[in-house]
Protein backbone atom coordinates (compact mmCIF):
# COMPACT_ATOMS: atom_id res chain seq x y z
CA UNK A 1 0.00 0.00 0.00
CA UNK A 2 1.18 3.49 -0.85
CA UNK A 3 -0.05 6.33 1.32
CA UNK A 4 0.03 9.88 -0.07
CA UNK A 5 -0.36 12.71 2.43
CA UNK A 6 -0.25 16.03 0.59
CA UNK A 7 0.92 19.15 2.38
CA UNK A 8 -1.94 21.13 0.84
CA UNK A 9 -5.22 19.35 1.63
CA UNK A 10 -6.95 21.36 -1.10
CA UNK A 11 -5.01 19.48 -3.76
CA UNK A 12 -6.36 16.06 -2.71
CA UNK A 13 -8.98 16.03 -5.48
CA UNK A 14 -6.44 16.96 -8.15
CA UNK A 15 -4.01 14.28 -6.99
CA UNK A 16 -6.78 11.68 -6.94
CA UNK A 17 -7.93 12.67 -10.44
CA UNK A 18 -4.36 12.56 -11.78
CA UNK A 19 -3.85 9.04 -10.40
CA UNK A 20 -7.12 7.84 -11.94
CA UNK A 21 -6.26 9.33 -15.34
CA UNK A 22 -2.67 8.01 -15.31
CA UNK A 23 -3.71 4.51 -16.44
CA UNK A 24 -1.43 2.74 -13.97
CA UNK A 25 -4.19 0.38 -12.90
CA UNK A 26 -4.49 1.70 -9.34
CA UNK A 27 -7.65 3.03 -7.71
CA UNK A 28 -7.08 5.78 -5.13
CA UNK A 29 -9.03 5.76 -1.85
CA UNK A 30 -9.44 9.27 -0.44
CA UNK A 31 -10.49 9.67 3.20
CA UNK A 32 -9.96 13.44 3.38
CA UNK A 33 -6.58 13.19 5.11
CA UNK A 34 -4.57 10.78 2.94
CA UNK A 35 -4.88 8.97 -0.37
CA UNK A 36 -4.27 5.22 -0.20
CA UNK A 37 -3.25 3.15 -3.19
CA UNK A 38 -3.62 -0.60 -2.77
CA UNK A 39 -1.04 -2.40 -4.86
CA UNK A 40 -2.13 -5.97 -5.59
CA UNK A 41 0.38 -8.80 -5.58
CA UNK A 42 1.64 -9.70 -9.02
CA UNK A 43 -0.08 -12.62 -10.70
CA UNK A 44 1.51 -14.47 -13.60
CA UNK A 45 -0.90 -12.74 -15.99
CA UNK A 46 0.02 -9.29 -14.65
CA UNK A 47 3.72 -10.17 -14.89
CA UNK A 48 3.26 -11.10 -18.56
CA UNK A 49 1.46 -7.79 -19.16
CA UNK A 50 4.37 -5.95 -17.56
CA UNK A 51 6.83 -7.82 -19.79
CA UNK A 52 4.78 -6.80 -22.84
CA UNK A 53 4.79 -3.20 -21.65
CA UNK A 54 8.57 -3.31 -21.14
CA UNK A 55 8.99 -4.77 -24.64
CA UNK A 56 6.86 -2.01 -26.11
CA UNK A 57 8.90 0.65 -24.33
CA UNK A 58 12.14 -0.96 -25.52
CA UNK A 59 10.89 -0.96 -29.10
CA UNK A 60 9.97 2.73 -28.80
CA UNK A 61 13.51 3.41 -27.59
CA UNK A 62 14.98 1.56 -30.56
CA UNK A 63 12.77 3.52 -32.95
CA UNK A 64 13.96 6.78 -31.37
CA UNK A 65 17.59 5.69 -31.79
CA UNK A 66 17.00 4.77 -35.43
CA UNK A 67 15.38 8.17 -36.05
CA UNK A 68 18.43 9.90 -34.57
CA UNK A 69 20.65 7.73 -36.78
CA UNK A 70 18.65 8.71 -39.86
CA UNK A 71 18.95 12.42 -39.04
CA UNK A 72 22.69 12.14 -38.39
CA UNK A 73 23.32 10.27 -41.64
CA UNK A 74 21.24 12.82 -43.54
CA UNK A 75 23.41 15.60 -42.10
CA UNK A 76 26.59 13.77 -43.14
CA UNK A 77 25.23 13.28 -46.66
CA UNK A 78 24.35 16.98 -46.91
CA UNK A 79 27.88 17.88 -45.87
CA UNK A 80 29.24 15.52 -48.51
CA UNK A 81 26.91 16.98 -51.14
CA UNK A 82 28.04 20.52 -50.23
CA UNK A 83 31.68 19.36 -50.54
CA UNK A 84 32.35 20.12 -46.88
CA UNK A 85 33.70 16.58 -46.39
CA UNK A 86 35.04 13.93 -48.74
CA UNK A 87 33.32 10.68 -49.69
CA UNK A 88 35.77 8.72 -47.53
CA UNK A 89 35.06 10.91 -44.50
CA UNK A 90 31.35 10.59 -45.16
CA UNK A 91 31.57 6.80 -45.33
CA UNK A 92 33.66 6.68 -42.13
CA UNK A 93 31.22 8.93 -40.29
CA UNK A 94 28.25 6.87 -41.45
CA UNK A 95 30.00 3.69 -40.26
CA UNK A 96 30.70 5.32 -36.89
CA UNK A 97 27.06 6.40 -36.60
CA UNK A 98 25.93 2.86 -37.38
CA UNK A 99 28.31 1.40 -34.78
CA UNK A 100 26.97 3.73 -32.09
CA UNK A 101 23.40 2.89 -33.12
CA UNK A 102 24.13 -0.84 -32.89
CA UNK A 103 25.82 -0.38 -29.50
CA UNK A 104 22.82 1.35 -27.95
CA UNK A 105 20.28 -0.94 -29.62
CA UNK A 106 22.12 -3.92 -28.13
CA UNK A 107 22.20 -2.18 -24.76
CA UNK A 108 18.41 -1.77 -24.88
CA UNK A 109 18.06 -5.48 -25.74
CA UNK A 110 20.29 -6.46 -22.81
CA UNK A 111 18.38 -4.23 -20.41
CA UNK A 112 15.07 -5.66 -21.63
CA UNK A 113 16.26 -9.23 -21.05
CA UNK A 114 17.39 -8.29 -17.56
CA UNK A 115 14.09 -6.57 -16.79
CA UNK A 116 12.07 -9.54 -18.12
CA UNK A 117 14.01 -11.82 -15.78
CA UNK A 118 13.36 -9.47 -12.85
CA UNK A 119 9.65 -9.23 -13.59
CA UNK A 120 9.08 -12.96 -14.08
CA UNK A 121 11.03 -13.93 -10.94
CA UNK A 122 8.60 -14.77 -8.17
Amino acid sequence: MIMIQPYDKGSMGQIEKAIQMSDVGLTPNNDGQVIRLNIPSLTEERRKDLVKLASKMAEEGKVAIRNIRRDAIDDVRKQEKNSDISKDESRDLQDDIQKVTDKFTNKIDDLLKSKETDIMTV
